[in-house]
């Protein structure tokens, strides 16, 4: 699914009632009929609000508010109006204007009248869309503070109001904080960033049948990976496949006291539907390796603490390195070996050796960038936002932070997968893929472990590109995160936990939509 920026989606608008042979008005209306779909799923006859309060704006956001008011108090919803006044209103309002029963109460808006809000109010806020270019000022921020400070329940239409599209606000900014943000048609690429959190709330796009042409020839930079997108993703196994069908991967990963992340890695490679996985760890956890995941060769380092050696790569088709590493300078050393050695292309694919980096390999690499010029094409990165730190510089904001990971993607040429809420993947492309599986219990200790070795299975896998056994590893685990916190809730939830359910995560991968 695409996100597109809010000039875009204006021209979205246009060219569906042109294709259509729409007026805007009615596309207003199909909008209006999606939010009252919406509402009944929420509050239907038996949770009714005993005040629903829409705040209306100018332009054709208070239209879409002006439009559900009817149809909310056309299906006997108790509902007010209360009005922003401007210098001019948009076509689209002043119909919906007219339109709206005189049997529901409507008041203009001013300084000395704001709209009264109790605490079991439902404010619907329809003041202002993604057209905003500058932050909000007057009776209309007067109006947004008013709203903050009450305790009602508030749904903002498409987008909260105040709220920029695509840009970060300037500090202190009157911006609407919803509980809940209906959209229609795509994400806004603001609701996928932590420092909007506060404002957007729970959000969803519903659909009104926009423009399927103008959507798929539009180009940008922004992608949302759902359900939909991943339907159908992981090729069957053929009967005749063997181990070798999908690949021999080696992980390095444990260091004393660390040994629990390569147990965990290697379990969730193992989920993931490696071939072979053979384990390079230090001598002190090889009993303790052996006996946790009994499906997996294992390699001892001659260090007993830490890895200070590379074993030979021949035999492999992916390599991951960096679950409970250490930054012990003789793992420094073999992290250099191995991007020197990966950079060669295998004589059976004539392609770099596909490497995964998570945690110590990242942290030693942004205390050595020199050793980001070894990085060999479509190498996978797993940073948290710290970590990319490290790599890169800090970031002013959330929007700043997602500039430095494109180019760090297209600089490097590599997958870089920043891990958060919506765990954004950029390509080397310049494509940034957000995604929209996983839920808050996942932030615990191991669960980048675990994504680290289903990156490892799915990158030994032949059958897949680069960019797509990254996507779906992503998307995966993710998913086996929600199928593990629907058992578990998400605070008991736990690393292992997630890899238990990545069989049930790629089989929902493997069937269609």
């Amino acid at each position: 699914m695409k996100i597109l920026t809010a000039a875009q989606t204006r021209a979205l608008d246009q060219a569906t009632i042109a294709e259509q042979g729409l007026t805007s008005a009615q596309l207003i209306e199909r909008a209006a009929q999606a939010l009252l779909f919406w509402f009944y799923d929420q509050y239907g006859y038996d949770r009714v609000p005993a005040d629903t309060l829409l705040l209306c704006g100018p332009g054709n956001n208070g239209g879409d508010g002006l439009a559900l008011a009817r149809l909310l108090h056309e299906a006997n919803f108790r509902v007010r109006v209360a009005l922003l006044p401007a210098g001019s209103y948009s076509p689209d309002w002043q119909h919906n204007r007219q339109c709206l029963p005189a049997a529901v109460p409507v008041a203009e808006i001013s300084a000395e009248a704001l709209p009264a809000i109790s605490a079991d109010t439902v404010v619907i806020d329809a003041l202002f869309g993604t057209g905003l270019s500058r932050p909000l000022t007057g009776l209309a921020a007067a109006v947004v503070h008013h709203l903050n400070q009450a305790q009602a329940r508030v749904v903002a239409v498409d987008i909260p109001s105040g709220l920029f599209a695509e840009a970060p606000q300037p500090a202190d900014s009157a911006v609407v904080r919803a509980q809940h943000t209906v959209s229609f048609g795509l994400p806004k690429l603001a609701f996928l960033l932590p420092q909007n959190a506060d404002f957007v709330g729970e959000w969803q796009v519903e659909d009104i049948d926009l423009s399927f042409d103008f959507i798929t020839s539009t180009a940008t930079p922004w992608h949302y990976t759902e359900a939909a997108t991943m339907a159908n993703q992981l090729l069957p196994r053929l009967r005749f496949s063997h181990k070798g069908t999908f690949g021999h991967a080696l992980l390095l990963a444990g260091s004393r006291g660390k040994m629990g992340a390569a147990v965990l890695a290697a379990g969730a490679c193992l989920r993931g539907g490696v071939g072979l996985l053979t384990a390079h760890i230090p001598g002190c956890g090889y009993d303790i390796f052996q006996i946790s995941q009994p499906e997996a060769m294992c390699l001892t380092d001659p260090q007993a603490d830490h890895i200070s050696e590379l074993p030979d790569l021949k035999p492999y088709q992916a390599v991951a390195i960096g679950p409970g590493l250490g930054q012990h300078a003789a793992s420094l050393a073999v992290l250099r070996q191995l991007l020197e050695a990966a950079g060669q292309p295998l004589a059976k694919t004539g392609r770099p050796l596909p490497l995964v980096l998570d945690a110590d390999a990242l942290n030693l690499l942004g205390q050595h960038r020199e050793l980001l010029a070894l990085l060999s094409e479509n190498t996978v990165l797993t940073p948290h936002p710290k970590e990319f730190e490290r790599l890169t510089e800090p970031a002013r904001d959330d929007y700043h932070r997602l500039e430095l990971l494109r180019d760090f993607a297209q600089r490097h040429r590599c997958l870089v997968v920043l891990k958060g809420a919506y765990s954004c993947l950029a390509t080397p492309g310049g494509e940034l893929h957000f995604n929209s599986t996983g839920n808050p219990g996942m932030a615990t200790g191991g669960s980048g472990d675990v994504l680290t070795g289903l990156l490892l299975a799915l990158r030994a896998d032949a059958r897949l590109l680069p960019f797509e056994a990254v996507r779906l590893a992503v998307y995966a685990h993710g998913l086996a995160g929600n199928l593990a916190a629907a058992q578990t809730g998400e605070a008991g939830l736990v690393a292992g936990d997630i890899v238990r359910h990545i069989g049930p995560a790629l089989r929902q991968c493997s069937q269609r939509a």
